[in-house]
């Protein structure tokens, strides 16, 4: 899978899996946190909040850490003001790459941004320069313990656009509208063991690159998901 943030991909090292998981338990925490100050603080009832609740379920966030993020929204009052901020741009060899924000200090966010873009090879673009390139979509992935044809036909009952047999697992895309309820169905379906699940920018075509660029722009998509304020990246960089 490629084209959209995929943490435990990028952060290969084994010895920093455990910091890297932290760092987006962190980033997620964040975005509950604006989902639910934002609106009613109860997923049942805000489709933001749920669809965040469902990305964490999916990068396997801890229900306790998921409830703790709400719970601080609820009694939040005026606190912590964060903005939604886009910024689109070119990395390494053309790669077209989108970065989704969370801040309350834009000038810092746009600096810090400019600055990853620039060291690694690449260059901030205005908006709608590349997001044209990509489409928003839901991604479900469950390992291959399941039955192909049995998952394959539940996942097209339900409504998904896309079925694929991966290596080591299933690929289920869907429109981002009809994520929840697909996910829904394969659950109720005996299908509850996910290996990512979230709703996702997807690139409509994935460039392919020598391992040497692979690299440039891999470095360039770690520095940015470093960033405090940056919550996903998507690039349409063929794995």
């Amino acid at each position: 899978m490629s084209g959209h943030s995929k943490w435990a991909k990028i952060h290969r090292a084994k010895g920093a899996a455990d910091q890297a998981r932290g760092k987006v338990f962190q980033k997620l925490a964040k975005e509950l946190y604006v989902a639910a100050k934002l609106g009613v603080p109860d997923p049942d009832q805000n489709p933001s909040l749920r669809m965040v609740v469902e990305k964490a379920r999916g990068a396997n966030m801890p229900k306790d850490n998921i409830q703790k993020a709400i719970d601080k929204a609820k009694g939040a009052g005026n606190g912590e003001n964060y903005e939604s901020i886009r910024y689109e741009g070119y990395g390494p060899a053309g790669i077209a790459v989108i970065v989704d924000c969370l801040t309350d200090n834009k000038n810092r966010t746009a600096a810090e941004v400019r600055n990853a873009f620039t060291k690694r090879g690449g260059n901030l673009g205005t908006n709608g320069s590349v997001s044209y390139m990509f489409h928003r979509k839901g991604t479900i992935e469950i390992p291959k313990d399941y039955d192909e044809e049995q998952a394959m036909m539940t996942a097209l009952d339900a409504g998904c656009e896309d079925f694929e047999v991966l290596e080591d697992s299933y690929l289920i895309t869907t429109k981002a509208e009809d994520f929840i309820s697909v996910k829904e169905t394969l659950e109720q379906n005996g299908i509850v063991d996910f290996l990512t699940s979230e709703v996702t920018f997807l690139p409509d075509n994935y460039i392919e690159l020598g391992e040497e660029e692979k690299e440039k722009v891999y470095r360039l998509i770690e520095q940015l998901e470093d960033l405090d304020d940056v919550q996903d990246v998507y690039y349409n960089l063929k794995d």
